[in-house]
């Protein structure tokens, strides 16, 4: 096997070969011999980097999320840059509304994210410490994102003033429940209570938590 080089280039294949995997048998399952022979790389060489299956798949699970993450970012139409408060009143619309239809947005792409439906499917204990005792560093992307949008907001005065971390760890709380917890809610069968109807619930109350 070829020996494999510390880049970011070596890395993302390795995990890729971890999404792989863990697609394929969950994480439980998933052995880094597994890992390796997939990446094309030597078990040990594994190790030197991270020293097992369930730290791999803690910086998969942060790439992914993250990934997702993205799309909630406020975003001037012109260029695609994301809004700073500095910029927010140069008629890109009200942030607040693109923030809303973000955070819409990125909570259907989690219920639909593959990884995260194997994960809840298979091996859902992974994510009790995310929950329970401490914040990960999707979680802690997620909040510098929604500090800066809600920075925006309060500078073109679509979102209500208040103090912006603890704002932005209180929609964390609200999207991280819809998107975890919505699926045990939800009955397709009924027009009222499918996946959908829940996306309209969140918009309302995002929309009214943040308006001022």
């Amino acid at each position: 096997m070829t020996s494999i080089r510390h880049n970011k280039m070596d890395e993302q294949a390795v995990l890729d070969a971890a999404r792989d995997c863990v697609l394929a048998v969950g994480v439980r399952r998933t052995t880094l011999t597994d890992i390796a022979r997939r990446a094309g790389v030597s078990r040990m060489t594994l190790y030197r980097r991270w020293p097992d299956v369930r730290t791999i798949v803690a910086d998969l699970m942060t790439r992914e999320w993250t990934a997702v993450g993205d799309a909630v970012r406020p975003r001037r139409p012109a260029d695609g840059r994301p809004v700073s408060g500095a910029e927010a009143r140069d008629g890109d619309g009200p942030v607040r509304e693109l923030l809303v239809d973000g955070l819409v947005s990125g909570v259907a792409q989690f219920r639909e994210h593959p990884l995260m439906r194997k994960i809840l499917d298979v091996d859902p204990e992974l994510l009790l410490p995310y929950l329970l005792d401490r914040m990960g560093a999707s979680q802690d992307a997620f909040i510098e994102i929604f500090e800066e949008a809600l920075a925006a907001g309060h500078a073109d005065g679509s979102i209500r003033a208040g103090d912006t971390a603890r704002q932005a760890r209180a929609l964390l709380l609200v999207v991280q429940s819809f998107a975890l917890s919505g699926r045990t809610v939800c009955d397709p069968s009924d027009p009222a209570l499918t996946p959908e109807a829940f996306d309209t619930e969140l918009r309302i109350i995002l929309e009214r938590t943040l308006a001022p």
